[in-house]
């Protein structure tokens, strides 16, 4: 029997988007171009966090940080999730400045879930800091979970609710003809449904292209650091303000540094080459703010491809161009803790033709008007 939605792209916003579908009772495939969680979905530091949020994100970001702290009731697993809030570290009293405006800014907006910390409160949360660090501002609910078992969560509730699940499936014809999407896939299937999403990450401008639509989508190898166990020093996530840094330690003792460092991606391979002039320079950056790691030592390192969009939003809503295509890529590196929430927002789209979520500012079009086509065939491998 023919799906009624089908989903390309099998990382954590596809899955989500599969699971709430298919709990509305619908039919729905996933084609998935290589395997579940390849890319960014697995490779994120896994940073469940409102704090610092672009103004027009903090609506989906608190509705989804509170699904996050019943996770298990959603996907029946609690995706090794952690409360240990999230910390941004001003190292200078300009940058303290910068984030009391932030507070007041989401105050004005009613929002009260970033709180200032002067320099003694810093120092009771993060015993370890230097000391030249001077405040922050904190989002105590905030936290982390494991990037690939949350996916896997979200895969395993989405296929126990029907959905289907096609890996290996990338998408290289792609048609609109009769109220109907008709796609045909590397692995040798042809499938056909009425509504399409597009989950497809930094691969999602590839098919919004093939239709018509032009969206200036980006994208980046984000880079990652482990390092060996060390004694436990530090609770919260920490960011800095002015300079880039997502910095973590593990339960195990193990320190996760990141903050944006890009390494070097192609997206008709997937494959990704590190930059060790950038690792480097983000371990001397994690050493100047917590000097304790100077007993630490590189274990390993990755970087994961993730879509980048002009304004650091991520598109999402109906495509404007065509019937039937809802999309929901280009996350720009803080996509994973809006997972949750995403897949509801998709599956009203899909089934409604509208969510009753904020997403006017995250419009596909909004970089230009995309200009409706027969459809063509994809160059290169979608999903």
């Amino acid at each position: 029997m023919s799906p009624d939605v089908i989903v390309i792209g099998g990382g954590l916003h596809g899955m989500s988007a599969a699971l709430h579908i298919a709990r509305r009772g619908r039919r729905v495939l996933v084609l998935e171009k290589d395997r579940v969680a390849a890319h960014a979905s697995s490779y994120s530091a896994g940073g469940v966090r409102t704090l610092g949020r672009h103004l027009a994100e903090v609506p989906l970001a608190v509705e989804s940080l509170a699904l996050w702290h019943r996770i298990a009731d959603l996907v029946g697993d609690d995706c090794d999730f952690h409360e240990t809030g999230h910390i941004k570290v001003a190292e200078t009293p300009g940058e303290l400045a910068e984030l009391e405006a932030r507070a007041a800014t989401l105050r004005a907006a009613g929002w009260d879930h970033e709180e200032v910390v002067d320099q003694a409160e810093l120092r009771r949360i993060l015993p370890a800091i230097a000391p030249h660090a001077v405040g922050g501002l904190i989002a105590r609910r905030n936290g982390f979970a494991r990037p690939y078992r949350t996916t896997m969560a979200f895969r395993r509730a989405a296929e126990a609710a029907g959905a289907v699940i096609r890996e290996g499936a990338g998408v290289v014809g792609l048609e609109r003809r009769g109220g109907q999407w008709e796609l045909r896939c590397t692995d040798g299937s042809a499938h056909a449904a009425p509504v399409l999403v597009n989950t497809a990450g930094a691969w999602g401008a590839r098919l919004a292209r093939s239709v018509g639509e032009e969206i200036p989508l980006g994208f980046s190898a984000l880079m990652m650091i482990y390092t060996s166990a060390l004694p436990p020093f530090v609770t919260p996530v920490v960011g800095l303000t002015g300079r880039p840094l997502s910095f973590k330690q593990a339960a195990s003792g193990h320190v996760m540094i990141g903050g944006g460092h890009k390494g070097i991606g192609d997206l008709d391979t997937g494959e990704v080459a590190l930059d060790v002039e950038r690792l480097a320079f983000s371990a001397r950056t994690a050493l100047d703010v917590f000097p304790i790691l100077k007993e630490a030592r590189l274990v390993h390192a990755w970087a994961g491809i993730e879509g980048m969009l002009p304004d650091e939003i991520p598109v999402i809503g109906l495509s404007r161009a065509v019937p039937g295509l809802v999309h929901a890529f280009g996350f720009c590196g803080h996509g994973f803790e809006l997972g949750p929430v995403m897949g509801g927002i998709v599956a009203q789209l899909a089934l409604d033709g509208a969510t009753n979520m904020p997403i006017a500012p995250f419009a596909p079009d909004r970089f230009g008007a995309g200009v409706a086509s027969d459809g063509a065939a994809l160059l290169q491998p979608a999903g």
